[in-house]
This record gives C-alpha cells, structure tokens and sequence, in this order.
C-alpha cells in the first residue's frame, strides 16, 4: 500500500547508509539507491510537482497524523525549485502585421532603381479590434448580433480612408515632432532618450549630417567582432575604419542613395498643384410627383412586392429609384401612405437575401410595426431594450439608439444590410435624442441604402443636400402636400344640448380660411357671454372652465358627432391629468351597443389573462375596463403599457367610439379616426405654456379621415373660454411646419468610443453634423479660392524692403494696427454717452467709402429699428460730370505719416460744393468740440428742393451758404483736423479697452512719425505690393480656418470635456482611451456616474435589491424626495451617489463646461427609491400604488429602464474583472423582471 511504503523509516542515522532516497515522479513512492550524488527527484529540475490527490494525503499524513508535522527542521519541510533568469525572454513578442510593402520603382528601359513607393497591403491579419474594413473576419457568434464595446465600428461612409501619407501628417500635427533638437535621441513621445553618439567621436559642424555616423548601426555584413577590434585600437580613427569596410565604401561611392534622397524630396519642397475644379454636384434631387408614372409596371415587370391597391405617384416614383439602390427621401402627410415604400425595401432585400433594419423614434411603435410586418412578411425580427425576437431576421426592427449601439460596437449585422429605414425622421427635432439620429447617419457604411420616411418639412432639400454630401450619394427627395383623405377645421363654441349646434366652418377641404366663420363663432361666444353676466353679474367665466364645464362641453359635442355618424373621434388633451377627468367625468354615456359590449369583454378576458390575479384587480385595469364596456378609453404615458396595447387595439377594430390621448398617439401608427377634436390650442412644453406649432397641429389633425371610408376627415377646436385670435388660429392651421433642426451635442459617450478608435477624430464628426452644415457646404469653392489665391501669391513680386524702405513691414502693420485701434475706439463710443453728443450742430469728421476725413455738421438725428441716423451736412467738390458713371474710378490711396497720424482733413481743389448724407454711427470718425448754429429743417427742405430737375440751378439758400463756409474756414483753420473730443475726459467712457487704445494709439502715431521708408521714391509702389501680398495672405489664413477643424462651434466645448475625461482618469494625456473610458463605453446613459461608482465600489457592498433602488435616481424621470422611510443603507446610498455626482459636477466646472453643479446633480430623482426597493424584494405591484402618487405608466417604464441598465452594469462588471457585482446585476435584473411590469407585448403574440 502507498502508505505503507511511504511510513517505511529509514534506520535511525539514515546518514551513514550508503543510500540516497529518490522521489518517484509525483506518486509518493520513494526508492533508496547506492548513487553518491543521486538527484533528489526524478521530476525535471524546475517543473512544480502536480497531484491530483494532494489534498488527500495532505489530510490523511497532517490532519490525521498530527505527530508527522516537521516540529523541528522547518528548512526541510519547504520545496522550492531554482529557475533560470531570462529577462530577455520578455521582448520575445510577437511583431505587428506589417501593413505596407515598399516597391521599387525602376527605369523602364535601363532597370536602374529610381525610387520607391510605399503599397498598403490588404488583409494583413485584420480583426474586429485593429480594422474598421469590412474584410475583417466576422467575430464570435455569440457577438455577432450586439457586437462589443471593445470592437471597431466598420467605416463610415463618405468619409477617406486615411492613407499613409495622412496618418503621418497626423502624427507629427499631434506630437509636434521639433526637427531641430533631439530627434535623433529623444523618439516623439518620450521624455528621455538614448545619445548613440560615440564618447571619442566629434560632433559634426552645425547644419550638417554626417553619412558615416548615419551607417554606423547599420549592419552592413561585417562581423561584431571585426567591428570591436577596429574600435579598440587607439591609432585607427574612427572614419578611417569605416571607409575601410568593403560594404561601407561601396555604398559611400554609389550616386544611386544621393539621386534618391533628392528624388524623393524634391517633390515636397515643389508646390503642389491646385485643384481643377469640380463641377457643381446637386446632392438633394427633387423628384416630380405631379405627372403619372405611365410605364411603372413596364421598367418593373416583376416587382418584389404587390398590394391589393394600386400605389400613388409618389410611392411609384420611390419604389422605381429603390429599385435602382437609390437612397430616397419620402415627405408626405399622416395617413398618405409612406409605410408602402418601407414595404418594398424590406421585400426587396428579402428577394435579394440581404437585411433591412427598420428604426422608430419610440418603443412602441416598434412593437406596432412589428406586429404589422410580422403578418406581411413572416421573417421579421424585433430588438428593444428588453425584448429580442428572431435576431435572425432579414427584417430587424428596433430603436434608433439600439442601432447606434450596433454601429458603435461593430456589430457583424451591418455587412449584410441593405436598407436602414428611418421612420419619423421629423423626431430629429427632439432636443434630448435628435443626436442620435446625426450619430446613425453618420456612421453608417457606404454599402447601406437609406430611406427617410417624415412629415412633411420645408427645408426637405437641405436635410436632404446634408445627407448626401455627408455620405457622398445622391438622396431623391419625394415630397407631396397632398391628402388622401381632406380636412375640414371648425370651431366649436357649444356647451349645452341648446348650443350643440354651433359648429362654424373655418378652413375648408381645398384650404380656403373662411373670415366668415370665425367671427360667427365670435358672436355666439359673445352673445352667451352677455346673458352670463346678466345672470350672474358681470363676472366672466373661466377660460378653461372646471370639470362641470367640460363635462357640458364633451355631451354636447359627442351627441353632435353621434347625430351626425362623425364617430370614432379622438381627444388631443395635452395633460394626463385632464385627460383622465374628462373620460371619468362622461360617467352617463354609452355609445356600444350589446354585440360590442361582448366582443370588447371576450378581448378583455383574453389579454388581461397573462396577468396574475392582484394585477388584474389593479385600480386603473378596473378602470379602464369600465370605460371601454362604454365605448371610451384613454391613452397617455401614465397608463400601463398592456391597457395602453388594449386601447389601441379596440380603437383600429372601431370599438372605442371617444378616445382621450396625450400627443404621443399622434406618433407613427396609422390610427385614423372619423374626427380629431382639441381640447386647447395651448401646451405646456416643459418650460412654458405657448401655442401649437404649425407642425404638431397638422401631425394630430393628419389623424382625421379614413381612407376609403371618409370623404373628408373633421378636425374640431373647442372654445371653452373666449375665441382665440384669428392671427394665432391662422398661423396654427395654415402656417409652415417647423424646419429640420440639428439638435446636434457632444456626450461621452460618443467621445470615448471614437476616441478608442485611432482612425476616427470626434473633429470629423462634428464637422459632419447637420449643425456645421451650412458652414461646411461651401468647402469645395474654399479649397478651389485658397488653391488660387496660392498660385497668385507664387507670381506676385517680392516688395522691395531694403535701404530706406527696411521698415516698411512694420510701417504697413503699424497702420493696420491703429486702424483697428480707433475702430475699437469708435464702437466704443457708439455707447449712450458718445451719441448724446451727437447732436444737431454737432461738427464731425466723417469717414466711409464715399467721403475720407471730410468735415459736415449734423442737421438732425433720428432713430429706425437698429441703430441712431444723423442727416449731415457734408463738404464735397463740385462733380465735373453730371452721371456719375463717367467719373474716373479712384486711384488706390498710400498712407503717409500725415494721413495716419490724426485726420488730414479733404479741401476741396476747385469750387466748394455740398450734399446731405445720411450717417450711420460708424461712419463718424471722430466728434470735434465746434458746435455751429444751424436750422436743420431749413437746410434740409432747400435741399431736398434743389434736387428737382425744374430748381436744380437755384442758388442756396443763406443758411447753406453760411454752414459751408464756416465748415471750409474750420478745414482750412486746421489742416490736420479740429480739436475732438477725448474719450476718456470729456464723454466719460471709463471702459479699460478704451483707456488702454488711447495709450496704443498715441504709441503708434510716434512709431508711424519715425518711419524711415516713407523718405523713399519707390515707397509708394512698393508699399501697393505688399499690401496686395498681405491682403491675400490674410484671405488665406482665414479660408484655411474656416476649412480647419478650429472654425468648428462645438470644438471649446469638446477640448472642455475631453479635459474632464483627463481628469476623471478615462483617457490619458495623448488621449488614448483608458479602463475607465471602455467601461464608460458600454454604458448607455449617466456614464461617468456609472463607471465612478463602479471604481469606488459604492455598490459592490449592497445587497441587489438596494443596487436596484439607488439607481432608479439615475433612470426616473419624476421629481420626488426618496421619504423618511428608506433603510438606513439607501439613505447613505443616496447620499453617496449625489456626493459623486456632485465630484463630477465640479470637475465638469473646473474644466470650463457651462453646466452648474446644482443643474447636474438635479438630473438625478430619487423619488422611486422606495417603491423599486419594495418591488426588488417581492412586492405585489397592487400593493405599490400606495408607497408613492406617480402614475402606473411612469413606474413601469422607469423599472423597465432600469432593467436595462443593470443589464449594462452587470456587462461593464465582467469587462472589468468584477464577478461579484456582475453577479448581483444579474439578480437585479431578474428580481426585477416579473408580472405586470415585464408582461410581454400584445403585439408580439
């Protein structure tokens, strides 16, 4: 038995045997051998014995055995095997893929080498970490749908691939490499440096490069040993041994290196030659929707996909340009069939075996064109937040922010896609998530076709034209006003079974405004109004009115539209509040019949059976269900999602007659109704109360009218209070849309995964945004201006600057420096106190493009909508010829010292004449102190009389005649201009700028006194020249800015938040993206919160629940305070999370962002806290209702939220190595997955 083996002793001086005991491998058996010397093991030297019943024996010998443990002699209990040190076996590492080759380039008849070329190499070694090329292999399976964060996006389309060339020219832009220290030691990016020059060696002459010290590391065949022995003989210098070396001289002797060497840097120093131009390329092209399109079904004999219909002009025109691969953009209004051209592209990629992935700007209605598209097409898949139906798919459906995500992480998903389709691309406007929309656009690949469906906007074309520059491929704009279905606007003032009746036509079917109705309606609510205050006095009624009133209002009104078959009918209220008081307050009416009654309680029983028990008994599911058995229902984002699913499925099948809803109902699904009614024409946007925008009136009215039912569709506005006025009602119903807007902004997000990602600049991404748009359009015509005014600043003629005209230069910028000195001046003293002093009889020295330093008085001050106007009295030479056509044109000006140094004023050189100008403050070049008497209106209406042709003779008058010749006396009393007032003593501007140009204005005129070159002959052609040198160089500096990235607006703010990803540790200081940013990557929002708790283990010590609980702050959208109930470990918690948030605020200040402290710390709410705890722990959701007064809906959507940012915690915690708090997201998540909240959708059933 082994253990009777190994309990064999030895005798008790085991030293003066002759045997030596030897470790048989790892088994425990020992062998005794009569070896001097004999190895202690037969283990190799080195390796770690490995058992697998270690611990066994270690049991059995140790813990069963206690009086076997080595007491005595610990050294030898202890085993250790000596290794090897090879520290060199640490650069041992496997080299990058090579990307380029060099080519020789050879003469073609001779074969002599005349240069080399460097070739980029294709597929060397890509992978889904290194290559954003869609030659890259395809990563795992199980990352092909999601990707990952650590993953390149494939490269975005439009923009150039970098060559070498740029990457180069990048690299030096970044590191200023200096050429003249240090480069030969100090690689770019060290601090320190290796000096290869020899100890005995002497430094060769400034400017000069040594070849031999060039070629002294080179290998050049010659052996190590040779080498040495050359160096270590003191008589041989150093050069005499390298020019003895075969190799060495050989290649000293060959021209073959210096004929290279200019080759290749002769080039560089050649200037490059200017563009040709490019033609004008139109990007956005309309299409003509007014003419039919006769040969439809002849250019598509076969078409993917067919209807029961026969499409519109506007669908054929797209479905002909899809067929095509043309990228298209469809505008039309609600309800006239946009769905139809999504139809064929997702038919289309079935038939040619490729994706389509559809986006929507909200959950729900992808959850609704899921259920649409799963019923025509079959092979439709569904991605959300929570949801993952047959990734498979050749139709993926999903989230614009999903696709984002996809993109970002370089999902395989994307190499075989055909089509993005972008639903309700008008969302664009959002403010929070319109980013989103400009991030997808941008980043997605070349190969990807793109479909735009919106309402209709104004500025279609040139969201248009953005796309497609932005992506290089032209973009069919195809956009119609019409509607298949007409409206008809009226007024409703009735509130009252007598007053029913009054329903005034406002805006007809063809968009006629009917003046007629309007105040019709006005006198009804006027007569009405009058017989209240006689009744009651004289007090008004409100004008919204309570519940009472409306009750009234809504009878009336629905047992109109019921007279008149004018059912189903929709309720625009914009209040959640109110729209549940108005349907609980319709508690008489019934418009079901029995059959429907029966049909809505078998739906109800069927839907509501998923459901546990004490949810079905949930208030607002018996609520709901009592008001549906009537025919009503109501919609907005306080109800559950499932009675949200209930009600709009009754209303497609007609059985809900009066439906409530909130704005959002109006948002994508086709959901017409007979009648569309709104309760007000005023909002609340979430900061004030306004108005209705033209585009969100037509977006819920466009819910009236079913096609092929009704011939027009009614859009009703009540009037519970006064009439609104016409000129708001008409630029509501009649007036433009709102436009396209970039709600483009930087997040972290954003800059973390493009700053990981070597290839892509966050710069070239802002310069790409809808927002730099119009800036950025005209860069073609920049680059083809600045390539011109290069090649006519190559052929100017150097200024002469030596001798007397040394100090040319200098004079030239000392003139343009106190030029824009006194401008500066001047705008100063446009303020309050330098226009009191321009008053009538005010002497001035004007200055504009018609006159130079001329004097005139001041008739009369008057002011328009932007600024003062002085009509001036101003000295002039009497014109020789009457058309001022045929005057000369004027000989540019060269500025002397007299000209520059205070104002030589304009004496006229024949006979004095006059005129009257009109003066803006800017063309006053300075107030003197003369004040002369004058009658302006006098003056005036004589010269205003003497421009008619029948007095234009007439001599002036005496007034004139006295103010010219006191002006001519003052401009020939001071040549060099009047005395004028200072602006510091005597109009009193104490502004620093003011004080401080006066200083560096007096300076300048003594430098301008002193100049030498004005003394020369040849000053005042030379002067021309390098003014005409100057002014293109100045129009070039500033096209290369607005071709730079530093033109771009959004760029402070990005070097702002760059400066607190430094800070906080994310990336380091040549910005390469650190462990912190890449788990900031995976978050989808508050990502530098997220990762800040994270890495200071703020969660890692709670329990799931209480994770959970503290981060629904982060995802819920109501305001609240946590309560006074919370455990002791949420409250710290809580505190906790805002004293990082607040840490990150201050950082965020620090580094110059504009957003405070307390606006960042705000963003966080805390109200859920306790009733997500409670959920997390098992709570019924019946029992929830009472632990706070936020609406059912807003729960669910905040749990749903959270859900999914346990999801993307619990996927950073393994991306960091943290399996512990990975684990407990993962319990969150599931504890917080259950009944109500997460019941599945209706639609995806």
């Amino acid at each position: 038995m082994m253990e009777t083996e190994r309990l064999v002793l030895p005798p008790p001086d085991p030293l003066d045997l002759p045997l030596r005991p030897v470790e048989l491998g790892c088994t425990g058996r020992w062998e005794l051998l009569n070896v001097p010397g004999a190895p202690e093991s037969t283990l190799p030297h080195g390796l770690p014995p490995c058992a697998p019943d270690l611990q066994q024996e270690a049991e059995q010998l140790f813990l069963s055995s206690p009086a076997w443990l080595p007491l005595h002699g610990v050294e030898h209990s202890a085993r250790k095997w000596q290794r090897k040190m090879d520290p060199w076996s640490l650069l041992a590492t496997q080299g990058a893929p090579v990307p380029s080759d060099l080519q020789a380039q050879r003469h073609p008849t001779t074969g002599q080498i005349l240069g080399y070329k460097e070739v980029l190499l294709e597929n060397t070694n890509l992978s889904a970490t290194t290559s954003l090329s869609l030659r890259r292999p395809p990563g795992p399976i199980s990352q092909s749908l999601w990707g990952n964060p650590t993953q390149y996006p494939f490269w975005p389309g439009g923009m150039d691939e970098p060559t070498i060339t740029d990457l180069s020219t990048r690299e030096e832009a970044e590191e200023e490499i200096d050429f003249e220290q240090d480069l030969l030691t100090v690689p770019p990016g060290f601090k320190k440096g290796v000096d290869f020059t020899p100890k005995d060696h002497p430094a060769p002459a400034s400017g000069l490069l040594s070849l031999s010290r060039l070629l002294e590391p080179l290998d050049l065949g010659g052996g190590d040993e040779d080498e040495t022995e050359a160096v270590g003989q003191p008589g041989i210098p150093r050069g005499d041994t390298v020019a003895a070396s075969p190799c060495s001289a050989s290649m000293a002797r060959a021209s073959s290196l210096e004929d290279l060497v200019l080759k290749e840097t002769s080039p560089a120093v050649s200037p490059p030659e200017p563009p040709k131009p490019l033609p004008q390329e139109q990007w956005a092209i309309p299409v003509d929707v007014t003419s039919p399109v006769g040969d439809f079904y002849r250019l598509i004999p076969q078409p993917a996909f067919q209807w029961s219909f026969e499409p519109d002009v506007f669908q054929k025109q797209a479905i002909l340009h899809l067929e095509r691969h043309d990228s298209v953009f469809v505008a039309a209004h609600t309800s006239a069939g946009k769905t139809v051209v999504a139809e064929y592209a997702i038919a289309l990629a079935q038939k040619h075996m490729t994706r389509t992935i559809y986006t929507s700007p909200i959950k729900a209605l992808s959850n609704q064109k899921f259920r649409d598209f799963r019923n025509t097409f079959g092979d439709v898949g569904l991605l959300t937040g929570d949801v993952q139906l047959h990734p498979e798919a050749s139709c993926l459906i999903m989230t614009t922010e999903i696709l984002r995500s996809m993109l970002y992480s370089g999902s395989d998903v994307i190499r075989d896609l055909e089509w993005v389709i972008f639903d309700e691309v008008h969302y664009i406007n959002d403010a929070e998530r319109g980013v989103v929309w400009e991030e997808v656009l941008i980043m997605l690949p070349d190969h990807v076709s793109i479909i735009l469906l919106s309402a209709t906007v104004p500025n279609a074309l040139e969201f248009a034209d953005w796309i497609g520059r932005l992506k290089r491929r032209q973009i069919y704009v195809i956009s119609t006003v019409a509607r298949p279905v007409p409206l008809e606007h009226y007024l409703f003032t009735g509130n009252s079974p007598k007053t029913q009746g009054e329903l005034f036509l406002l805006l007809d079917s063809r968009g006629a405004f009917h003046t007629k109705g309007y105040y019709a309606a006005v006198e009804a609510k006027k007569e009405r109004m009058s017989k209240h205050a006689q009744t009651f006095g004289a007090k008004q009624p409100t004008h919204q009115g309570g519940p009472a009133q409306d009750r009234g209002v809504y009878l009336s009104l629905l047992a109109s539209l019921r007279t008149r078959a004018q059912l189903p009918v929709v309720v625009f209220t914009f209040s959640r509040g109110r729209c549940d008081e108005q349907a609980s307050g319709l508690n008489s009416l019934d418009l079901t019949t029995s059959s429907e009654k029966s049909e809505i309680h078998l739906f109800l029983q069927r839907c509501l059976a998923r459901l546990r028990g004490s949810d079905r008994q949930l208030p607002q599911v018996l609520h709901m269900s009592e008001l549906l058995h009537r025919g009503l229902g109501v919609h907005h984002s306080g109800i559950l999602p499932i009675l949200k699913e209930i009600v709009e499925m009754l209303f497609s099948r007609g059985l809900v007659k009066v439906l409530f809803a909130t704005e959002t109902f109006a948002m994508g699904v086709n959901m017409p109704a007979r009648t569309v009614v709104f309760d007000s024409m005023r909002k609340h946007d979430g900061s004030a109360f306004r108005d209705l925008l033209p585009g969100e009136y037509v977006q819920m009215a466009g819910r009236a009218g079913r096609r092929g039912l009704d011939p027009t569709g009614t859009v009703i506005l009540l009037c519970k209070g006064r009439v609104p006025e016409m000129a708001d009602l008409h630029r509501m119903m009649m007036g433009k849309p709102s436009q396209l807007q970039s709600q483009f902004r930087l997040t972290y997000t954003m800059i973390l995964n493009l700053l990981r990602v070597d290839a892509l600049r966050v710069e070239d991404m802002m310069k790409r945004s809808f927002s730099e748009f119009p800036s950025r359009k005209d860069s073609k015509a920049h680059e083809q201006a600045l390539a011109e005014l290069t090649k006519r600043l190559g052929a100017l003629e150097e200024p002469d600057t030596t001798g007397q005209l040394v100090d040319l230069p200098e004079y030239y910028s000392w003139g343009e420096e106190l030029t824009e000195t006194r401008s500066l001046i001047q705008r100063i003293m446009e303020s309050v106190n330098g226009l009191k002093s321009l008053s009538a009889g005010r002497v001035v020295v004007v200055k504009n493009q018609e006159y130079h330093n001329t004097l005139g008085v001041i008739l009369q001050v008057s002011s328009n909508s932007t600024s003062r106007v002085f009509t001036t009295l101003v000295l002039c030479d009497k014109p020789v010829s009457e058309d001022p056509q045929e005057r000369p044109p004027a000989t540019p000006d060269v500025p002397y010292p007299d000209d520059l140094v205070g104002f030589k004023l304009f004496l006229p050189e024949g006979p004095c004449d006059h005129t009257v100008a009109k003066l803006q403050p800017g063309d006053v070049a300075a107030i003197t102190t003369k004040v002369l008497r004058v009658n302006g209106e006098k003056i005036l209406e004589d010269f205003s009389r003497r421009q008619q042709p029948k007095f234009k003779k007439d001599p002036p008058i005496a007034a004139v005649t006295t103010a010219v010749q006191e002006l001519l006396r003052l401009a020939q009393a001071y040549p060099a201009g009047p005395p004028t007032l200072d602006p510091v003593n005597d109009l009193q501007l104490k502004d620093v700028s003011v004080v401080e140009g006066g200083l560096r204005a007096r300076k300048l005129e003594e430098l301008i006194g002193s100049a030498q070159c004005v003394h020369s002959p040849r000053f005042s052609a030379q002067y021309l020249k390098l003014q005409e040198r100057v002014q293109i160089q100045k129009e070039m500096e500033r096209l290369r800015f607005l071709l730079s990235d530093q033109s771009l607006l959004l760029l402070p703010e990005y070097h702002q938040r760059v400066e607190v990803l430094r800070t906080l540790g994310y990336v380091d200081e040549v910005g390469t993206v650190k462990l912190a940013g890449r788990v900031a990557c995976a978050m989808s929002s508050h990502e530098l919160l997220l990762t800040e708790l994270m890495f200071d283990n703020a969660l890692s010590a709670l329990r799931p629940e209480e994770i959970a609980a503290l981060l629904s702050g982060l995802v819920c959208q109501s305001p609240g305070d946590p309560g006074e109930q919370l455990p002791s470990t949420l409250k710290q918690g809580v505190e906790r999370v805002r004293a990082v948030a607040k840490r990150i605020g201050e950082v965020q200040v620090a580094c110059g962002l504009n957003q405070t402290v307390e606006e960042f710390v705000g963003e966080l709410n805390f109200g859920l806290v306790e009733v997500v705890y409670e959920w997390a722990r098992g709570m019924p959701f019946s029992e929830l209702a009472g632990l706070s007064g936020t609406p059912e809906g807003l729960v669910v959507r905040c749990i749903q939220r959270l859900a999914e940012m346990c999801r993307s915690l619990r996927g950073a915690a393994r991306l960091v190595g943290e399996p512990v708090l990975g684990a407990k997201m993962e319990t969150a998540a599931t504890l917080l997955r259950r009944d109500i909240v997460f019941a599945a959708s209706l639609y995806t059933q």
